[in-house]
């Protein structure tokens, strides 16, 4: 069985500060940045969760407005 952890992400969109907690099996900056492009609204939630669907990179995440993700357990 996979061990889930909590995970707090903070990001700036546009200038206002933005934070949410997500359960997943594992966490990195590339995965932090993916699920703050879909709270930020930037890319679609994938349905079901296995779905592929296309990542944004820090670039841009970063020229559509989105700055500064970072994470770390909750």
């Amino acid at each position: 069985m996979t061990q889930t952890t909590h995970f707090k992400i903070d990001y700036l969109i546009h200038g206002s500060y933005k934070t949410f907690y997500i359960h997943s099996d594992a966490m990195n900056q590339d995965e932090a940045l993916h699920w703050a492009t879909i709270d930020a609204g930037l890319c679609q939630i994938p349905k079901p969760r296995a779905d592929r669907i296309p990542r944004l990179s820090q670039r841009q995440a970063e020229q559509l407005g989105l700055t500064d993700v970072e994470w770390k357990a909750a």
